[in-house]
C-alpha cells in the first residue's frame, strides 16, 4: 500500500471542507445530477459529487466555473476507461431487435459501427490538473499510475469505487487515499471491474466490513443509503461516509426525468440488474424495455449506451417509463419529494453517535 494516505484523511479532510454531515450526494450522471444538487448539498453541511460520466469537457468545465464562482465546494467523479467491446454481429442483432421501439417513438438509431470511446478521459483528467477539486473519485476501473500521480500532485484527494475485496486491495496498491465501497443494492451503474459479470449480491453493512477487513483505507458506503437506519448500519460497520443517490432522485433539485419521477413514486415496480440498456450491469426499475430485451441484449460498453441513448431521450420526452432507462437502487420506495438538502440531513440524523 505504498503511497497510501493514512485511514484518518477522509475524515481529516471533510471538516477541512466544511462538511458535517457523514451522508453526502452520490454523483448521479446522465440527468439526474445537477449543478443545483451540488450547491444544496453543500448548503447543508453535505458535500456533492459532480458527475463527469457521459458530459463533454466543455460541459464539464462550464459546470466545474459555475460553482467555483458561486463558491460551492464539491467533488468529480469520472468514468475510467474499462471497455467492454460489443460484439459487431451481436450489435446489429440487437439494434434490429430494438429498432420498432425507436420507431413507435419516430427516432431512428445508429448505423453502421458501434460507438466505442472512452468518454474524453485525458481531456478531463488536463481539465482536473488545471484547476483540482479537493475530491475526486473513480469508477468502472483504476485510473494509470502516471494519473493517479499527476491528481495527487496536484492536491486532489483520490477515491476509488470497488465492489469487492479483490478490487480493494488493488486500489490499495496503485495508491488513492480510499474507497467508495458500492454494494449491489445500489442503482444506476455498478462500478465493478469486471463488467462481464453482474455484481454479486451482498448487504453494504457486509461489504464494508469484509473491505476494512483487506484494506487499511478510509470507506465511504453506497448502496441502499435511502434511511437513517441505513446510513448509520453502514457507518457502524466501518465507513467514515456514505453516499446517498437513489434517495435524492425525487429531490426539488435533482433533473429526473418526470416519467422516471412518476415511476418511483408509484412504487409498484420492483429494482434489477439490467444490461438492457447500456450494455453494462445497472439497477434500476422493471419495465417493459427489460421484460422483452434482457435475456437478449449482448454486452458491450459504452456501444450499446450509445445505440439506446436516442430511444430513451425520446422516451424521456414523451412521458414513457416503459421505454427508459429507471436506474433507482434498492431502497427507492423511501425516496420522497424534498428538498435535497432537507433530505441528506434527514439520512444524518442521529448517525454521529453511531460511527466506529
Amino acid at each position: 500500500m505504498s503511497g497510501s494516505a493514512p485511514r484518518n484523511a477522509l475524515e481529516e479532510l471533510l471538516p477541512a471542507l466544511g462538511v458535517e454531515l457523514p451522508v453526502l450526494a452520490a454523483p448521479l450522471a446522465g440527468g439526474p445530477g445537477t449543478a443545483e444538487l451540488v450547491a444544496a448539498a453543500a448548503r447543508a453541511g453535505s458535500l456533492g459529487f459532480v458527475g463527469g460520466g457521459y458530459k463533454s469537457p466543455e460541459a464539464l468545465a462550464g459546470e466545474l466555473a459555475g460553482l467555483r464562482a458561486e463558491g460551492v465546494r464539491h467533488a468529480v467523479n469520472l468514468f475510467v476507461p474499462n471497455p467492454l467491446p460489443v460484439d459487431r454481429v451481436e450489435f446489429a442483432r440487437y439494434a434490429a431487435e430494438i429498432a420498432p421501439e425507436a420507431e413507435r417513438l419516430g427516432v431512428a438509431l445508429q448505423d453502421g459501427e458501434p460507438r466505442e470511446e472512452d468518454d474524453w478521459w485525458g481531456e478531463k483528467v488536463e481539465l482536473l490538473l488545471a484547476d483540482p477539486p479537493p475530491l475526486v473519485s473513480f469508477t468502472f476501473a483504476i485510473p494509470p499510475a502516471r494519473e493517479i500521480a499527476a491528481l495527487r500532485r496536484a492536491g486532489s484527494l483520490l477515491v476509488q469505487t470497488v465492489t469487492t475485496t479483490q478490487e480493494a486491495r488493488a486500489a490499495a496498491g496503485a495508491g488513492v487515499d480510499a474507497l467508495a465501497v458500492q454494494a449491489s443494492t445500489a442503482g444506476g451503474h455498478s462500478g465493478t471491474m469486471t463488467p462481464s459479470a453482474p455484481p454479486a449480491a451482498t448487504t453494504l453493512p457486509e461489504l464494508i466490513e469484509a473491505v476494512a477487513g483487506a484494506v487499511e483505507l478510509p470507506l465511504i458506503g453506497a448502496g441502499g443509503v435511502c434511511t437513517p437506519e441505513a446510513a448509520s448500519a453502514a457507518l457502524r460497520a466501518g465507513a467514515s461516509a456514505v453516499l446517498a443517490g437513489t434517495a435524492l432522485l425525487l429531490s426539488a433539485e435533482a433533473g429526473t426525468a418526470a416519467a422516471h419521477r412518476r415511476a418511483l413514486r408509484e412504487q409498484a415496480r420492483e429494482s434489477v440488474i439490467t444490461r438492457a440498456f447500456t450494455g453494462r450491469y445497472a439497477r434500476g426499475l422493471r419495465n417493459g424495455f427489460i421484460e422483452r430485451h434482457e435475456p437478449t441484449a449482448p454486452p458491450g460498453f459504452p456501444a450499446i449506451h450509445h445505440l439506446t441513448a436516442p430511444l430513451r431521450r425520446a422516451a424521456a420526452s414523451a412521458g414513457e417509463p416503459e421505454l427508459l432507462h429507471l436506474w433507482a437502487g434498492t431502497g427507492f420506495r423511501q425516496a420522497r419529494e424534498a428538498p435535497a438538502g432537507e433530505i441528506l440531513r434527514e439520512l444524518s440524523g442521529g448517525t454521529e453517535e453511531r460511527r466506529p
